[in-house]
Formats: C-alpha cells, structure tokens, sequence
C-alpha cells in the first residue's frame, strides 16, 4: 500500500473512508500526503475539504507528530521523497500476520488494525486523533498544545493571547500575536529560540532544502523578512537540511519526550527582555542560595551530635560482617526509634495492623505521633536468615535514595528486638494487581503499567550503575515492588542483595543460592553465578508478568508445557505476541508500547548473560524508538518434548523440579 503522489503522472494516492460499515461509497475522510512545490511534505487526514488531523512532516525517521511510529516486530515502514515521487509505505514483517489500515466514518479516527488469530478479533493498534491535542489548530496560531497541562493551550514563549477574555473561556481559535513586533529593517539584529520537543508547525506555508546545514539554513531565515522558524528537515545523523516556515506558526504540540527542535524568530527587544529577565532570575537565586547555605550550615552544627550518637548505637547491630560473605560493615547515619513509640505506633504489634510476614518476619502497618504512616519490618527471633537479612538492608538501603527505591525512615534496636521502619505504601505490592484481574482493570490500565515497568527500570539502573554503592538486588520480584498512593513503583527488601567492590566488577559467586523461583537466572540457579545480568534477567520476567497478567512460576497453558517464558517466546517467533497481552488492559493500551516492552523483555531474559542488555540500555530503550537487536532463545526456555532446562553447558541437564528443590530456599 503507498500514500503519496506521483510527480511524473500527477496520480494521488490516498485512503477514503466508507460512509458506514455496509455502504462502500465514499464517506467524509481522506488520508494523503500533500505538499506544494519545494514545500516539506506531510500527512493529513481532511473531513471534506478541511484539515481534521495532521501527522506533522517526515524527519528522517517518522512524522514528527506521530512519536509511537517506531521500529515495532509487526511492520516496517518507509517514507520515499524525490524529484519523481513521495510516499510513505509498510510492510509487514511477518508474512503470517495480518494488518490493515482504516479511515472510520463512524468514530472519525484512522485506525491500524492487526488480526489476533486466538480471539478471531481485529485489535486496534494504534489510532488517530489520540486525544485533544492532535485537533488540528486546536490551539491557533502561534499556540501550542501540552496535553498534560491545563488548560491544554498555551502561548509560545514571546507570544500573548490575541483575545485574553476569549483565551480566558477557553476559545483559542484567534491564537496569539508577537509581544514585540518584528521590523524587516531591523532583520539583522533579530535572533532565535531554541523549542525543543516539538510537533513541526504546518508546512502549508514552507520551504525545505535538503543539502543545507542548519547554519545556512539560519542565514537564509535570518535575510527573509517573511521567514518565522528554521528546523532540520531530517534529524538523522545530528540533522541535515533545511526546512524553514513563513507567515504565522499553526498546529504546534509539545511532547514530553518526543518531537523536534524549531528555532522560532524573535525581535532584538524580545531577545533583550528575555536576556534580562534570566539574568534577574539569576540575581535571585543566587540570594536564595546564600540564605540556604548559611540556614543549613547552623542546622549541621546542631545535628552533627545527633548523627554522632545514632552512629554509636547501631553498632549494636553486631560487628559480624553483613552476609556471612566477606562484605564488611561500616558505619550509618540512621535515625534510631525506640521501643515504645514503635510499639504505640503499631497499636503493640497488633493482627489488624500485619501487613504480611516473609523470611524477615512480620510487616506492621503503624501511625506516628505526628500522624505520619510507617510500615514496620519485625526481626522474627527464631530466624538467622533474617538476621542477616536485617543487617544487610540497614547497611545498604540505608544509603540509597532514589525515587523508585522504597524509603528507610530509620530503625529499632533495643535488646532483642530489632526492627526497620519504612514509608508505608498505601497500594501494596505489585503482585496483588497484576495477578488479580478485577483490581487490575479496575486500577492498573496500560499507562500505569508502562509507568510501573519504567519506574522499575530507573531503580535498578541506578542501584547497578548510579548509587554510592554499586548493587546487585538478586531478589526482584512482583511482590517486592510496591506502590505508593499514585501508583509509583518502589523497589523494596534489600535483605539478599550484594554490593560489588570496585568499580569494574559487575558480579560474584555464591555457594549460597537465595532468591525466588521462577525469577532466578539459569547462571544463579544452577551455579550461583550472580551479576547485573541476573538483576536483567528478573526484570525481563516482571515485565512479562505485567504484561500478561500470569506468573511465571506455575504458568499453565492447555496447548503445551512451556512456563511464561517460553509462551512468550513461542508467540514472539510465530509473529503472534499481541496475544500475550492481559485482556483487563486491552482497551487501554497503545499496542506499539507494549509490543516495545515485550521485545525488550525477551531481549533480558536471552540464556547468555553476555547476550541481555544493561538496564542503562534497557532505559534507552524503553523511553525511545531506537531499532532493537532480534532476541536469541530465553534462559529457563522449556521444550514440550524434552522438558528440559534451555541452556547450554557441556552435557548438564536439569529438570525444573530439581532446581527449585535442590537449589532454592523458600521465602
């Protein structure tokens, strides 16, 4: 299929809607390419003769209003501009998967859709318009649409309202005029701004050149009276060519973390009031800052003695070394609470107040004097493991702070009893919504699981890579991931995992096998082998859990043996992963998003260590459309016929049961 134009037959090629589903006549909507001679081509979606919706103009690597056009397992897709033809092209890229395109009279979105064969359903994959923003003009000139704010339209930076009372009701049609007017006189001495993560203005009125460098490309706005804005016209590569705009600046939206740079015209006396305003700006912060320093300076004094003795104290926790393997203590800078305000908080360890119990020993929900909520970790007396365990979270989490790693307000140690307080999640743990499909639905839709699976990914990238101390968890897991009360994710129970010593180590060997079945990587299972890898290699199964909604540990499937693992990859390679999917999420979700998250956590959980990404790159990954490397067979990947383990070390063999018997020990 094309959408284009062809320049030497002066054919159109383009999509039109049906009046209904039965009536095959042609309805109001038509998809095409359109552009003008020497003008930067996009795409529009038109009711009638006006424009409805705009992708934004081809950079290089997709429309630049159409950021979830991206590198995806289903289809391919090519944008061909030259002096004979422009268009833009897919091709599917598994022969055995169906998808198509649809104008819809009858909703007024273009749709893809792809065929799942297990439900005999077409799924949509993506669809536009997605939300308010992508109207086109919503905004009007010289506005811009952030879908997150509200109201959604704003002025650009040097731009006001044409009409405050009506931009004020939330009319923005008129759109919004200059601050200081240009003079063409004066041109010289105008300059530019930099707007970044922008949706490009309509082209209607433009000019593109394609063997300038974005310095010439300012030059030439730079000597056009009439020219507004200068952008790369292909971002590839640092950005080539030119794409500049004339007259006012139409159907701008700002992303979060997608669009473009536009370098916007500005007069000399804008240019010098905005000068004067950061310079003002930084007059007062700098004041600020003084006054903080000179606050904080009296307030280290004051604290020093308290930080002295807490020091003192905790080293009552034992001068053993943290795991029984060979990691030393060193010193804390923890607040201690005592006995009988732990005690009243937990209303004295009440049942009504136990959140739970592990190897550790009981979890207590409790309320502080000052009404702050607190969960309580209660060393069991009966349980080693969880003495070392205690140990182990004081030294590490206790120096850790990030977002997405659950907070350590401090700790108890009087006598026998020894306890760690931490900020209390209202959500719980992961597991209970992922796994329980009437509160998944309910509460945890694909945006929330896309932001709970990235949430994840920063915390351990920062405890592999960006701590104090260099971390391997070794115990990631659903229902060690909790939530807080807007559902952001908080890594949590440090109890098992290693500091690396030195900063080229990435990882270790342990006679001692700890973790969870079912989460545990090939290498650790079977050898104690551990490293950042491991630490991958659980996050790739957390994201298939959230993903599907189903464990990996006691997966079951009417249609052969394999765990989650190896369902997954036995949909990845027959081009059938959308079947994957929890259908408690279905409707909420962009299918480009989660179909990135499942190639990803194929690529973490591949057999080879070497082979799985970093979480740095995970990162990358998730947050961007960078093309990704086709995943090799999974660890744990369990054949139908054989029912043996999938990985490769001379003539060694394990069945799943002698693994988790022989070599796990129960949490």
């Amino acid at each position: 299929m094309k959408i284009g134009w062809d320049f030497r037959t002066g054919i159109k090629w383009s999509l039109s809607a049906w009046k209904n589903s039965e009536d095959p006549c042609p309805g109001d909507f038509t998809y095409g390419i359109e552009m003008e001679r020497d003008t930067y081509p996009e795409g529009y979606v038109r009711k009638g003769t006006a424009k409805y919706y705009r992708g934004g103009p081809w950079n290089g690597l997709r429309f630049s209003g159409s950021p979830e056009l991206m590198p995806n397992p289903l289809y391919s897709f090519e944008f061909v501009y030259n002096d004979d033809e422009v268009y833009y092209t897919y091709n599917l890229q598994n022969e055995s998967v169906i998808s198509r395109i649809v104008l819809n009279q009858t909703t007024s979105t273009r749709d893809r859709f792809t065929w799942i064969e297990a439900d005999q359903t077409w799924k949509a994959y993506s669809s536009v318009p997605r939300d308010l923003c992508d109207n086109y003009g919503l905004c009007g000139a010289n506005g811009k649409c952030i879908i997150d704010e509200n109201p959604v339209c704003q002025c650009l930076k040097g731009f006001e309202p044409v009409s405050q009372e009506k931009w004020n009701l939330m009319d923005w049609s008129l759109g919004c005029v200059r601050n200081k007017p240009l003079s063409c006189q004066e041109r010289y001495k105008d300059g530019f701004v930099k707007f970044v993560g922008l949706k490009l203005p309509d082209t209607t009125h433009s000019w593109v050149n394609k063997s300038m460098n974005l310095k010439e490309c300012r030059t030439k706005c730079l000597n056009n009276c009439s020219c507004m804005a200068y952008a790369s016209s292909d971002i590839r590569g640092g950005g080539t060519g030119c794409a500049i705009w004339f007259s006012d600046l139409i159907d701008i939206r700002q992303f979060p973390d997608a669009g473009q740079v536009l370098y916007i015209r500005m007069s000399a006396s804008e240019l010098a009031c905005k000068h004067d305003e950061e310079s003002g700006g930084k007059v007062k912060t700098a004041m600020i800052i003084a006054v903080s320093v000179a606050v904080v300076f009296s307030v280290v004094l004051l604290v020093g003695y308290y930080l002295h003795r807490n020091r003192r104290k905790l080293k009552e926790i034992g001068e053993t070394n943290v795991n029984n393997e060979g990691e030393p203590e060193e010193d804390l800078e923890l607040p201690l609470f005592d006995l009988p305000t732990v005690a009243s908080a937990t209303d004295n360890f009440s049942s009504h107040n136990k959140l739970g119990e592990g190897g550790f020993g009981p979890v207590y929900r409790g309320t502080l004097p000052d009404g702050q909520e607190i969960a309580v970790k209660r060393l069991s007396r009966s349980s080693g493991q969880g003495l070392n365990e205690f140990k182990n979270e004081v030294i590490l989490i206790a120096k850790l702070q990030h977002r997405n790693l659950v907070k350590l307000l401090g700790c108890c140690v009087q006598g026998e009893e020894k306890m760690l307080i931490y900020e209390y999640m209202p959500n719980r743990s992961l597991d209970s919504f992922i796994f329980d499909s009437a509160r998944g639905e309910l509460l945890l839709d694909w945006p929330k699981r896309f932001h709970i699976i990235c949430g994840v990914a920063r915390g351990l990238l920062y405890l592999h890579q960006d701590s104090r101390l260099r971390i391997i968890h070794r115990d990631l897991k659903a229902s060690n991931v909790l939530l807080d009360n807007e559902m952001n994710p908080k890594i949590s129970d440090f109890g098992l995992a290693r500091t690396l010593v030195g900063g080229d180590q990435t990882g270790g060997n342990t006679n001692r096998v700890v973790g969870t079945y079912g989460y545990m990587a090939p290498e650790y299972a079977i050898y104690g082998l551990f490293s950042v890898k491991s630490d991958v290699f659980s996050f790739g199964i957390l994201v298939l859990e959230v993903i599907s909604g189903r464990k990996n540990k006691g997966f079951y499937h009417p249609n052969h043996s394999h765990n989650l693992i190896g369902h997954a990859w036995r949909l990845w390679i027959q081009g059938r992963p959308l079947e994957l999917i929890d259908t408690c999420f279905e409707s909420s979700c962009t299918l480009s998003e989660v179909l990135r998250c499942i190639h990803v956590s194929l690529l973490c959980v591949q057999h080879h260590p070497e082979d799985r990404p970093s979480m740095a790159s995970v990162v990358i990954m998730l947050g961007s459309e960078i093309a990704l490397a086709q995943p090799k067979q999974p660890g744990f990947f369990i054949e139908k016929e054989s029912h043996e383990v999938g990985f490769s070390s001379g003539n060694q063999t394990s069945s799943t049961n002698e693994i988790s018997i022989t070599l796990l020990e129960g949490r």
